[in-house]
């Protein structure tokens, strides 16, 4: 659907429904705090009965008897005292129902994001995420807060007063039933202009969200390339057409809401006053009648504004919930993984077999890959920048789907084994490690109970990391600020170390994983990458060929493809893009030479 496009009467009832079903749960508070708002209508539709009573039985005949006058002033007092602590608890129910019902959403919103394929955020700005869980989910909760209990307490109001006027007149009620249809028109026509205006700012929103998020994130390279004022005039540009779309809503809320049934008010009220002036010719008025009229209109259309007034907020939380269901909706979901599978990875043995696989449907990225890793193996990848490799390990961490081929771990398909096996057997240390807000300890633990406070040590001291945590304030329990910035890059990469040791996987997958470790840093980590791979099957994408000279096999890719294999020494023997590649890191200039020629 346009994003842009207003929604339909059709598809917001279906948003609608969809949205009231998460009240199910609540059944029974809501039937209280229905049977609440009953008592509370009534007592609002008694008041000016009673106060009609005074005037027509008593007032106007000069007659005040203490002890019905003190009766009648009694029960209209407590009518209203009874009526204000029951609107109270009503209204609190209705809020808890509201908050809860929102509690939900937000935990299904949140869940959601957190099995979408990595294909959904590969093509969505994380601040349009952001503001789907945040901005879109506060203003359903406004509408079950606002709107929703509104609404429902302005039409028991609207029968209660209606019964009420049926009572006393039924002709003069047959005339005011005159102005629902106005009232009608007024909302239909509202809904249909407002509606693509709140979805144009729904979607503003959702950009100004995500330039601020990617501003905040890249904030050192702004900075650094001095694009502040570009930066500015491209979030200056969607806070204008945000600001724009806002005016274009004030203009219909103005013209639509308040000022509208003030008119049709107007009309009614001229209405109800003629026809009490002609009726006064004939036959002597009531004034407890006319009061009661009067009171009655009045509190007919204090609802009807309520519920106009708040139109607005129902639209906009209508179009930011079918933002919210089209993310609950999307299909880019992760890979699934069987739940009851018993396969265990216990060799580690990879088999590839005719890998083919494209992100967008068009273009392969891998073609006929094919290569066998055995217990204990290193293998590594090599390739200019774009060749495949990271690629590879996308799908053998089951990041994304492929269609085409098969990767086995043990003989058996990747596909067959559970989602828990996989991200407990196989680790992962990537360029650019994620550090999270905490403590180094919680982030080489990453809420794992199974390992100790002695675990987390070993595995930092196995990596050698022991000795700068030792000079953090705190140590372990030194705190690290969002993405790890007080850190430097060789220190989250050895805190990534740490986790992934920690966790003692049986297939290690290292992507570029020295590459922000300096030179002395580097040779530590070797040492106790060599120990590290004893036992495991061992993955690694490597820029510095220097890294992956004692691999069991080099895997050398070129567009996608595999175009040679081999260790160190036979592929610097064929003498092609591996060789080339090799002369070019060691400024071997002379030695290129000679091949391209």
């Amino acid at each position: 659907m346009n994003k842009l496009q207003s929604l339909t009467g059709k598809q917001q009832r279906a948003v609608l429904t969809r949205l009231l079903r998460y009240a199910k749960p609540h059944s029974k508070t809501i039937l209280l705090a229905f049977a609440l708002l009953l008592l509370t209508t009534i007592g609002d539709v008694t008041g000016p009965i009673l106060v009609k009573i005074f005037i027509d039985d008593y007032l106007a005949h000069g007659s005040f008897p203490f002890e019905p006058l003190l009766l009648l002033g009694s029960a209209y007092m407590g009518i209203q005292i009874v009526n204000v602590l029951i609107s109270y608890f009503q209204l609190y129910k209705f809020q808890e129902i509201a908050l809860k019902i929102i509690q939900q959403l937000r935990i299904d919103v949140f869940s959601k994001v957190q099995s979408l394929g990595l294909r959904y955020f590969d093509k969505t700005p994380a601040g349009s995420i952001v503001s789907r869980v945040t901005n879109d989910t506060e203003a359903i909760k406004d509408m079950f807060v606002s709107v929703i209990a509104t609404f429902i307490q302005s039409c028991f109001l609207l029968i209660g007063i209606f019964a009420a006027m049926f009572l006393l007149n039924v002709k003069l009620a047959l005339f005011c039933l005159l102005v629902l249809p106005l009232i009608m028109a007024i909302m239909v026509t509202y809904r249909k202009v407002s509606s693509k205006f709140y979805q144009d700012m729904r979607e503003r929103l959702s950009q100004l969200n995500a330039k601020l998020s990617e501003s905040l994130q890249g904030m050192s390279i702004i900075q650094v390339f001095r694009q502040e004022e570009r930066l500015r005039q491209e979030f200056g540009e969607i806070n204008e057409q945000h600001f724009q779309a806002g005016m274009r809503n004030i203009k219909a809320d103005g013209l639509l809401l308040r000022p509208a049934i003030d008119l049709v008010y107007i009309f009614a009220l001229v209405m109800v006053l003629s026809y009490f002036g002609i009726s006064s010719f004939e036959n002597p008025i009531e004034i407890g009648v006319l009061y009661a009229f009067i009171n009655y209109l009045d509190r007919f259309f204090e609802p009807v504004n309520n519920m106009m007034m708040r139109l607005s907020m129902y639209q906009q939380a209508i179009v930011a919930a079918s933002r919210v269901f089209d993310l609950l909706d999307d299909k880019e979901l992760a890979p699934v993984q069987p739940l009851d599978s018993k396969n265990e990875i216990k060799e580690g043995e990879i088999e590839v077999r005719n890998l083919s696989f494209s992100y967008d449907g068009k273009r392969d990225v891998l073609k006929n890959i094919e290569f066998t890793v055995g217990q204990g193996q290193t293998v590594a990848l090599v390739g200019h920048t774009g060749s495949g490799k990271s690629s590879i390990i996308n799908l053998l961490m089951r990041f994304y789907e492929f269609d085409r081929g098969n990767i086995l771990i043990d003989g058996i398909s990747i596909r067959e084994y559970s989602a828990e096996e996989i991200r407990k057997k196989l680790g992962l240390v990537l360029q650019d490690p994620f550090l999270f807000y905490g403590t180094i300890k919680e982030n080489i633990r990453l809420h794992n109970e199974e390992l100790t406070d002695q675990d987390i040590e070993e595995a930092a001291r196995f990596v050698q990391a022991d000795s700068f945590i030792a000079n953090l304030e705190g140590c372990y329990e030194h705190q690290v600020v969002e993405r790890g910035a007080t850190l430097s890059s060789g220190q989250r990469q050895l805190i990534a170390f740490a986790r992934t040791i920690a966790a003692n996987p049986k297939i290690l997958i290292l992507d570029e994983a020295t590459a922000n470790i300096d030179t002395e840093t580097e040779e530590a980590i070797q040492s106790a990458l060599a120990k590290m791979r004893k036992g495991r099957t061992t993955i690694a994408i490597a820029h510095r060929l220097s890294t992956i000279q004692d691999a069991d096999l080099i895997l050398v890719l070129h567009q996608g493809e595999i175009v040679e294999k081999g260790t160190h020494q036979e592929l610097l023997t064929l003498k092609g893009l591996y060789y080339k590649m090799y002369l070019l890191q060691n400024g071997l200039a002379e030695g290129l030479k000679d091949v391209v020629s």
